[in-house]
């Protein structure tokens, strides 16, 4: 094999250089570099395999490639999600918010829901973004002016839903649902109130969602 040595290729005339010909292969020995980094290389259309990708990520029939060359899953989940339910009866005061102890977890994909001391679900590290939350609660037979169901973020009322002038002897339900921007560390509670001028209790089941709070992150 013939072997030429020299420190620089130039065009003769022009400002082109061609390397061999049409149907030649033109290799570069393992261990040395092409260095185009100061200049362009130009690559014909379809010609650099996923393969020869450096995306960080596992690529797979369930991935896609970002435009921040990363590879992640299609879709995604919409966790962390919950659903929390009060299993028995619990005694709601006249005229005064209490909160709801939601002691039974149906679902908490990210173990995110305290549901033995404060019966509160928090936002964990890394998982800011929209939320989507679902509440109700019911209470017995009972006559009052106002039943209302509220949700508190850290703290303050941000969503509630009431029903007013209950006269029946039917059970009193509110259900009710919203979307909220959320960052770590944000919490959710529930709240109920009652004014029939008496204790009241609301109702409980541990397979049943008579009073209930579900949520998940939207994806």
């Amino acid at each position: 094999m013939s072997e030429i040595k020299v420190n620089k290729l130039s065009p003769r005339t022009g400002t082109t250089v061609t390397l061999g010909d049409s149907g030649d292969t033109i290799t570069v020995p393992a261990g040395a570099t092409f260095d185009s980094s100061s200049g362009t290389l130009t690559l014909p259309d379809g010609s650099v395999s996923l393969a020869k990708l450096s995306a960080t990520g596992t690529k797979d029939a369930t991935t896609f490639l970002r435009g921040d060359n990363t590879f992640a899953s299609a879709g995604g989940d919409n966790t962390p999600a919950f659903q929390v339910l009060l299993s028995s009866a619990q005694s709601i005061a006249n005229s005064t918010f209490t909160k709801v102890q939601l002691n039974t977890e149906l679902i908490d994909t990210n173990s995110a829901f305290d549901n033995s001391t404060n019966y509160r679900f928090t936002v964990p590290s890394g998982e800011d973004g929209n939320y989507l939350f679902s509440y109700g609660i019911q209470f017995l037979t009972f006559n009052a002016t106002r039943c209302l169901a509220k949700i508190e973020k850290n703290g303050v009322e941000i969503h509630a839903a009431e029903l007013n002038d209950h006269t029946s002897s039917d059970n009193a339900s509110i259900n009710a649902s919203c979307m909220l921007p959320l960052v770590a560390t944000d919490y959710i509670e529930l709240f109920v109130f009652q004014n029939s001028g008496s204790s009241n209790s609301i109702r409980g089941s541990a397979t049943e969602a008579f009073t209930y709070l579900s949520g998940f992150k939207l994806v």
